[in-house]
């Protein structure tokens, strides 16, 4: 027969289930945090000194800008055309100039004019220091020829005429000029010899370099290495930036941050130079071209126009005659201004000849301006210096851009079609210059049939001065269009100029206080985040509040930590914390069965070691101190602890009264105390389940129950053994015991599931071995006041400063 009696199956158990929703408690979060704090502080210190030495021992960047006014290109007749017959697109040239400043092309030109080919180094504090401009000294070798590459050198003065010479790095690279982009690696770990002279040949292998002194003082340490211009250009190339001053201005700024101003500022400098002069060099190309076409056509007229006056003066001398007849220089006259035009229209014939020439052999760099010719054709001006534009603009970038770059493609696209233009107009130009020269030619024998009318003496006469005038008249001519473009040559500027040349403005590494900032942040962030991840990882019980969200039953006491090994704090140190914390347990007690004389109280929990023996036996003790009749009752058969606690002998107990017809009388000893009385579990039965199952069993507690005024049960774990489930039934009152810090958060479950699913009713939560150092032992609304000392009800151990401020600024 079962002897669990139904009367605990209230049906009012539902009353006890409570519904919490989770929420966090910012002043628990706050104590939790704040028993660290020398952890936090120590570690908030040492990010704030690590990054005060970093701020002290970085090596300081700087900020070197530049400005540029980028004028757009102003439309030409020609390039009106195009745009408008929609061959190829109207791009702004900002970008394209964005692009031509951080060319490596660019960067390469720049680091040969400013003979970067060796760096000087200073020993520092922590880590070697660059010299740039005034270096001590001076390493020179012939940059045309291989010369080895990075490694290091280190180089003590000795005194004004000698020098000690080491290998620091021992890993060099050998740079070719003619082979830039293929360098081979060689390990050099020692020199020939230690000491060197200044200004005598350093030899090494095939490679040699002269060092020369400046300013080197005796004991003087430098270091230096040798580097190679596309490395550098590859380097200064990356460190450049280039950006408009706004979205809508052609101004460019330019900008390098680099811990040696000067350098940076020198090598700004530099590429504004080498771009403004790059830039006038593509735009005097063409004039180039036409003075040197005219310097050529110049070349043969010049004899001509020799052979001619000595013919002529020749033949007046010879012949006495130095003046023609009146009829014969009307007729000269006339035939001087017809041949003076043929030699211009046949000048211009020849250019165009020459213009067609270049084209058709692609020639586009050799083009000459038609104006400075004198041909003033506006179509084929226009068409001329649109196609010497788009050259020039296709060279610049096809030096710093690949063919596939969609600007490059547009502008193949806009020479095509110009070329093709430009083809078409000349090949019209010379038909009508032809048919103008045969005009001129036909008007000219005209005069000439005149002439035969004269003497012979005056036509002879009136043929040589014919030759020498056209002679003179294209060599003035020519000389006149050469000076014409020699000064367009020396009045051409670059379209674009420099508006502010590099300066060094603020540092901007290592930002100091944001650096302090940072450091700060991560001393405090880091052992947060360790805690944080910590207790996240952590399944144990720690915090009641959290304990009291995670159970569906009141949490109705907190125990403190037994300090001391005394298992029976309330006997025997009755102004302890603890014991005060059962006073609290058993006043609570009289609020959850009112109006009950006798009470029957169950202690139980999860696992073994959570102290639920330890909480049976001082609440035994805590009612037997009102005089109240106590018997506290070991039901755990499996692994009694009661007798060792109350230095008793566990001869015969509970399983002896059981397992034989012993009376429970003879089984009950003398705990020692008054009103307390103890029932051992006994010796250790082989079958502790099926006695605590025997209908015996319920006739003895009915026993015991009538003749105390308190029966405590110290019950085995809920969680491990299966009778615990069924002693419910002989309560009136049941706890569940957890341990702080000991018990697991999924323990909670258990206890969930005995009141949704075990039916079982009155069972309350315990939480035992509460710390001080937690911070968690406050505020919960139990009321246990631990920390008051005022009222002298028990000893306390202090409480920490910071728990002091934060109760009463609460």
């Amino acid at each position: 027969m079962n002897p669990i009696s139904p009367t605990n199956n209230n049906p009012q158990q539902n009353s006890f289930l409570v519904n919490k929703e989770d929420e966090i408690d910012l002043k628990v979060l706050v104590f939790n945090y704040l028993q660290y704090w020398p952890w936090i502080l120590g570690c908030a210190f040492i990010g704030f000194v690590g990054a005060y030495l970093v701020n002290k021992y970085a090596t300081p960047i700087y900020r070197v800008e530049a400005t540029v006014l980028v004028k757009e290109d102003q439309p030409t007749l020609g390039s009106d055309l195009f745009a408008s017959a929609g061959l190829g697109q109207k791009n702004s040239n900002t970008d394209n100039e964005i692009g031509i400043l951080k060319s490596y092309s660019m960067a390469e030109e720049t680091v040969k004019e400013m003979n970067l080919n060796v760096a000087y180094f200073a020993e520092g504090l922590v880590k070697k220091t660059q010299i740039y401009g005034k270096t001590p000294i001076l390493v020179s070798s012939d940059w045309t020829q291989p010369y080895i590459v990075d490694g290091l050198f280190r180089l003590e003065v000795i005194d004004s005429e000698n020098f000690e010479l080491k290998i620091e790095e021992e890993e060099f690279s050998i740079f070719d000029p003619k082979d830039p982009f293929n360098n081979s690696e060689i390990i050099i770990s020692e020199l020939p010899k230690s000491v060197y002279s200044f200004g005598k040949p350093v030899e090494l292998d095939s490679y040699q370099f002269t060092v020369n002194q400046i300013s080197a003082l005796p004991g003087d340490v430098i270091f230096f290495q040798f580097q190679d211009n596309p490395s550098l250009a590859l380097e200064m190339k990356g460190q450049l930036s280039v950006a408009p001053l706004d979205k809508y201005s052609s101004i460019l700024t330019l900008s390098i941050e680099t811990p040696i101003r000067k350098l940076g500022e020198d090598y700004i400098n530099q590429l504004m130079k080498t771009y403004l002069y790059q830039e006038l060099n593509d735009k005097n190309r063409a004039t180039e071209n036409t003075i040197r076409f005219i310097t050529q056509q110049l070349t043969g007229i010049t004899d001509s126009l020799q052979f001619s006056e000595n013919k002529l003066q020749e033949y007046r001398s010879d012949n006495k005659i130095f003046n023609l007849s009146e009829e014969g220089s009307a007729i000269f006259e006339r035939l001087q201004e017809l041949e003076s035009q043929k030699s211009e229209i046949e000048l211009n014939l020849k250019y165009y000849r020459t213009l067609q020439s270049y084209i058709n052999s692609n020639q586009l760099d050799e083009l000459v301006s038609p104006s400075m010719i004198g041909v003033t054709d506006p179509l084929l001006n226009a068409l001329v210096q649109n196609l010497s534009e788009l050259q020039a603009e296709k060279s610049r970038l096809a030096a710093n851009f690949s063919d596939q770059t969609p600007r490059v493609k547009d502008v193949n696209i806009r020479l095509e079609s110009a070329t093709k233009a430009l083809q078409e107009n000349i090949s019209s130009a010379i038909a009508n210059t032809q048919s103008t020269v045969s005009d001129l030619n036909g008007r000219i024998r005209t005069i000439e049939n005149q002439i035969s009318t004269l003497p012979e003496t005056e036509r002879n006469l009136i043929g040589i001065e014919r030759q020498f005038t056209i002679n003179e008249n294209i060599y003035i001519y020519l000389l006149q269009k050469k000076a014409e473009a020699e000064i367009t040559l020396a009045s051409n500027l670059p379209k674009n100029s420099v508006l502010d040349y590099a300066k060094a403005g603020d540092q901007v590494e290592p930002k100091r206080s944001m650096n302090l900032l940072i450091g700060l942040i991560l001393g405090l962030i880091i052992p947060i985040g360790f805690i944080t991840i910590k207790d996240y990882l952590n399944n144990k019980i720690e915090d009641p509040k959290e304990l009291e969200n995670k159970l569906k039953v009141p949490l109705i006491g907190m125990i403190g930590r037994n300090s001391t090994n005394d298992a029976l704090p309330v006997l025997n140190n009755p102004r302890s914390t603890v014991t005060e914390s059962f006073r609290s347990l058993r006043a609570d007690l009289s609020y959850l069965s009112p109006k009950q004389s006798n009470l029957a109280i169950l202690f139980t929990s999860s696992i073994s070691g959570e102290g639920k023996t330890f909480v049976s036996m001082n609440m035994a003790a805590v009612f037997s101190l009102m005089g109240k009749k106590t018997i506290l009752i070991g039901l755990d058969l499996r692994k009694p602890r009661i007798a060792e606690d109350f230095n008793l002998t566990n001869d015969k107990g509970m399983s002896t009264c059981l397992s034989s017809d012993t009376p429970w009388q003879e089984v009950v000893k003398p705990s020692g105390y008054d009103h307390l009385d103890v029932i051992l579990s006994g010796p250790i039965p082989p079958n502790p389940a099926e006695l605590l199952l025997q209908e015996r069993f319920g006739k003895i507690i009915n026993e015991i129950k009538a003749a105390y005024d308190v029966v405590i049960f110290d019950c085995p774990p809920v969680g491990l053994v299966s009778e615990a489930k069924e002693l419910f039934a002989f309560s009136d009152i049941n706890f569940f015991v957890f341990r702080q810090g000991y018990s697991e958060k999924s323990n909670t479950v258990i206890l969930n599931n005995l009141v949704e699913k075990g039916g079982v009713s009155k069972i309350y939560g315990v939480l035992n071995d509460v710390h001080i150092d937690k911070g968690y032992g406050y505020g919960y609304g139990y009321g246990y006041g631990y920390g008051n000392n005022s009222y002298g009800y028990h000893e306390e151990a202090p409480i920490p400063w910071w728990k002091r401020a934060l109760k009463l600024k609460s």
